[in-house]
């Protein structure tokens, strides 16, 4: 083990890195930005609306409005919706006529249906009044659709009465019989419902549809992926657990006949997730994604078709060895667009259903959030690590992208932000381990810069090229590090046997590459090697934690919601190896070689602990246990808590305070900028 000698502030910044740290990528600066939200397309292809959040300097509750976009520039972008509430969601009526959103008057107040005209003046008229509120909405036939987290066995009235009743109440016990009791950064009411409803887009009565059937909606969050309504409104697809027991459940695809109260579990056959149910426009098909491994939530996603008039389910692509994700039906029901994790990037595909394999569209930077009109436009987010998303059009045919927006280009035509690259390094086994590296803003080659290898979240997902608000590789290079974020094994978007390579060890591969990615960008001559950091949140937590028992070349670590002690971990909503591989009764040597909190007494690198009590996926005793075995062993550390933050870290001033905790923590072991 190697043993570091913290020194402080090993030296003063060069005058000339220290003069333009005011046009750089600062925190501050990215909670200036606009963030933009998924773009809705207009049937027709004419005209975009999304939706962009600011947050106020104050500290105040971020504010959402609704901008309208021509797809070939004719308008000049304008607000929909006024400075004052809050907008999202935004959904074209059929004929693209109105559009239908989601507003939210003020604090307190319960978000509802909206609907305004898009041919011509008018206001916004309210439809609903819905005291549970709504949320992910639709548009089909002469309806809306949308969902309401409702108590099933209350009228409207009465539910109205119930939250004045827990408004004024003293009671905060919460109870439960059965799981779930939390989801990530909530919990889950026992007595309360996640349920689909409709309003007709006139205004009128509300219909409750699948409270109707008895089937609840998940009851973790939903959102407008868990359901869809068929063209004609005929026909209702939802995921609902289907499985036998409250512990683990078994997301299926159901079926509902609007009006008959009888839904059908189409997925009955398959003991692992089924997901995202979409009808094609010509309403004979409906797409849907499946994972075979229960308990992998990783486990590779296959595109299913289900042929509505025969019944039958048939797989698509069944040797691709990529997930099907962020899916959108072509206009003539021939295919889906996908938004694919490929290989460290997020790249559009085009998936035929005629057997031939899915065909690349876009090959630089991140795309996402497809929303696909009638005459073929593809409307997409487009973003990458050195610029933040825009709207943008793709064409089917060259893969080039057109953007329609100029969000954010005020403030970013005055900040210096860095380069990035993508390289390649042999990792464990010799496998080649795919890598982003960032430079700072007048990177210099000839210079030497200290290392913050930065090691991501998951384990099972992947870095690609998109712009992070919460760990902003450039934000990192900005005070003069280079900055590295490795795609270990475990990452998605390599292949199903790289990501499934380690389980259940998810310490001795992923641990190989951070140590290669370190020998790699070490042997280069514009690297420190005696300037260097590492640390990463949530699984990345978790690995830090295994380096501080590990040999590895790191002066300090940034150890952020880390899961420390895996027999703890069982208290979350996400207990890792549990359901695949059997509970720590059952199966204890696994918990024995993979938990750090056993490797303690060999702890001895300097640790900043960071986490949030409102953290239910990674519980905040994990950070105190980990406290208290450095502070026990001696260890240089600081804790840094946050009483109403979760696992990520979302308000203004906490985040701007995060920033500087580890920018702080990281010059101390390692001292910015070039040499």
């Amino acid at each position: 083990m190697r043993k570091i000698i913290p020194t402080l502030f090993l030296c003063a910044l060069p005058l000339a890195f220290a003069a333009e740290e005011s046009t750089r990528l600062s925190a501050e600066v990215l909670w200036q930005l606009q963030r933009v939200g998924s773009p809705a397309v207009s049937p027709d292809g004419g005209r975009v609306v999304v939706p962009v959040t600011t947050y106020p300097e104050d500290g105040g509750d971020a504010n959402s409005r609704l901008w309208l976009l021509s797809v070939e520039g004719e308008i000049t972008p304008q607000p929909l919706t006024a400075e004052e509430g809050s907008a999202s969601g935004p959904v074209f009526s059929p004929d693209g006529s109105r559009l239908a959103f989601i507003r939210k008057a003020g604090e307190g107040d319960a978000p509802q249906v909206y609907v305004m005209p898009m041919r011509g003046p008018g206001e916004a008229v309210r439809l609903t009044d819905v005291p549970t509120g709504v949320s992910a909405l639709k548009w089909a036939g002469g309806h809306i659709y949308f969902v309401s987290n409702v108590w099933p066995e209350m009228s409207f009235d009465e539910m109205q009465e119930q939250l004045e009743e827990d408004k004024e109440s003293k009671l905060s016990a919460r109870v439960w019989n059965a799981m779930p009791y939390s989801h990530w950064d909530s919990w889950v009411a026992e007595d309360r419902q996640n349920h689909l409803y409709r309003v007709p887009d006139t205004g009128g009565e509300v219909e409750a549809l699948t409270l109707r059937a008895g089937i609840q909606l998940s009851r973790a969050d939903v959102d407008a992926s868990d359901y869809d309504v068929s063209p004609d409104g005929t026909r209702l697809a939802f995921v609902a657990d289907g499985g036998d027991g409250p512990v683990y459940p078994d997301p299926d695809i159901f079926l509902l006949e609007i009006g008959s109260g009888k839904a059908v579990n189409l997925t009955e056959d398959n003991s692992a997730p089924d997901d995202l149910p979409a009808f094609s426009p010509d309403g004979r098909l409906l797409a849907f994604s499946r994972q075979h491994i229960a308990g992998f939530y990783a486990d590779q996603v296959k595109l299913m078709i289900h042929e509505v008039a025969s019944g039958e389910n048939r797989m698509v692509h069944r040797d691709w060895d990529r997930s099907a994700a962020g899916l959108a039906w072509a206009p003539d029901s021939k295919g889906l667009y996908g938004a694919i994790d490929d290989e460290g990037t997020r790249r559009i595909y085009y998936l035929p259903l005629n057997g031939d394999a899915p065909v690349r569209i876009t090959g630089e930077t991140d795309f996402g959030r497809l929303s696909i009109a009638r005459d073929g436009t593809i409307i997409a987010l487009n973003q990458s690590a050195v610029y933040p998303a825009r709207v943008v059009r793709v064409d089917a045919d060259r893969g080039a992208a057109r953007r329609l927006d100029s969000f954010n280009d005020d403030i970013l035509g005055d900040v210096s932000i860095g380069s990035r690259e993508s390289v390649t390094y042999p990792g464990a086994d010799g496998k080649p381990i795919q890598m982003w590296v960032h430079y700072p803003p007048g990177f210099d080659p000839d210079k030497e810069y200290p290392l913050f290898l930065l090691i991501h979240g998951g384990p099972h997902g992947a870095v690609t090229d998109n712009f992070h608000y919460r760990w902003n590789a450039q934000t990192f290079a900005s005070w003069g590090y280079v900055t590295a974020w490795p795609n270990f094994h475990g990452s998605t978007g390599f292949g199903q046997a790289f990501t499934d390579s380690i389980n259940p060890d998810w310490a001795s591969k992923p641990y190989a590459d951070v140590i290669a990615a370190a020998e790699w960008l070490m042997d280069k001559p514009w690297i420190d090697e005696e300037r260097s950091v590492a640390g990463g949140g949530s699984y990345g937590g978790y690995l830090s934690s295994i380096l501080l028992s590990r040999e590895h070349p790191f002066n300090a670590l940034v150890i952020h919601a880390a899961v420390y002690d895996m027999y703890a971990q069982t208290s979350a909503d996400f207990a890792v190896h549990e359901q695949r591989f059997g509970p720590y009764w059952e199966t204890p040597e696994i918990y024995q070689e993979l938990s750090p909190h056993l490797y303690a007494g060999r702890f001895e690198t300097p640790s900043l602990v960071i986490h949030g009590q409102n953290d239910l996926r990674v519980p905040v005793g994990q950070a105190f246990e980990l406290f208290r075995a450095l502070q026990l062993r001696e260890v240089e550390s600081r804790l840094v808590y946050y009483p109403d933050e979760n696992h990520w870290i979302l308000t203004r001033a906490n985040s701007l305070h995060w920033y500087d905790e580890v920018r702080q923590w990281v010059e101390r072991f390692a001292a910015p900028g070039p040499r």
